[in-house]
């Protein structure tokens, strides 16, 4: 399909909702609501809210689920009280950015969600602290509702992204570019998992060791990246804005920078400009310090408006 042009003008979206600060895992776990407090603060004090476009979660979200989950694990993760329902409305809140996004009302956006979803399979439980995978229904809802041929999903998060990759790695509609370090959690992402059969390719997998910072990561989108995207060609670029690539992150071992976010992002937007019309839509996925994680979202969010 043709880049569709915006029926605004450039805007950035956002996505919130009191309620993702329900879900608790147990107490002083480091996925926290807390962590969502922080953000919301931050982008208050910084003047930025009243900046962005309000957006709605999408109603019929569960409708949606089974695009990427069995019915035994939808069931089962459901069935979990209070955690279940919040996960659902992380789900809901991915597909209202998509949608608001394809549809034009918005450029790009930013859902501020949890619980987090890159690592959910179909275990029927909580894996690394994630129960629905939210990137990957939203690829498949921009493909099925909203007509979308090909996706890039770009997940920056320290940890690999095992369930999106689950999720795609015999289908060539949707390339998965993953910088993280392969020996932490959740101990997958080696750069040999290419893709098999028609998807052999649109899986690329980059381990960062130690230490690794802007240039490391830069240098890694420039090599595997950029040319695989200018081949693919994607017509909606999705980020798994996982923030827990940051200097001085509990669970993670990366130096990345709030400098180096404001250069992947732009590079993230360039890539979208110039393959289909700007469409991005960025949803939050890790990040445990939780002051670290809000000044990078500022820093993320206040690139994504200046477009």
């Amino acid at each position: 399909m043709e880049p569709a042009t915006p029926s605004r003008p450039a805007a950035t979206g956002f996505i919130y909702d009191d309620r993702y600060l329900q879900h608790v895992i147990y107490a002083q776990h480091p996925e926290s609501p807390e962590r969502l407090r922080a953000v919301i603060r931050r982008l208050t004090g910084a003047g930025l809210i009243d900046h962005l476009t309000a957006l709605p979660l999408l109603d019929d979200a569960a409708s949606y689920l089974p695009l990427v989950h069995t019915a035994e694990h939808i069931r089962r993760i459901r069935a979990i009280p209070l955690s279940g329902k919040i996960a659902e409305l992380s789900v809901a809140g991915a597909l209202g950015g998509v949608r608001a996004v394809c549809e034009g009302s918005v450029t790009n956006a930013f859902c501020a969600i949890r619980p987090p979803g890159h690592h959910a399979t179909d275990t029927g439980r909580e894996e690394g602290f994630c129960y629905f995978n939210n990137i990957a229904i939203a690829a498949r809802y921009a493909q099925k509702v909203h007509g979308i041929g090909r996706v890039l999903i770009i997940d920056w998060d320290f940890h690999h992204g095992n369930g999106t990759e689950s999720a795609f790695y015999d289908d060539p509609t949707v390339l998965f570019f993953s910088t993280h370090n392969q020996r932490y959690y959740p101990g997958t992402g080696s750069p040999q998992h290419r893709g098999k059969g028609p998807g052999l390719g649109f899986n690329i997998n980059v381990h960062l060791g130690c230490g690794a910072g802007d240039d490391e990561i830069f240098a890694a989108w420039r090599e595997h990246l950029f040319p695989a995207v200018d081949a693919f060609k994607p017509e909606l670029v999705l980020i798994s804005a996982g923030f827990d690539s940051r200097q001085d992150d509990p669970l993670g071992c990366f130096d990345i920078t709030d400098e180096g976010y404001t250069r992947l992002t732009r590079e993230a937007m360039r890539l979208a400009r110039e393959h289909c019309g700007g469409r991005l839509v960025s949803i939050l996925e890790g990040g445990y310090n939780t002051e670290g994680l809000a000044s990078a979202v500022e820093t993320h969010v206040r690139t994504l408006l200046d477009g």
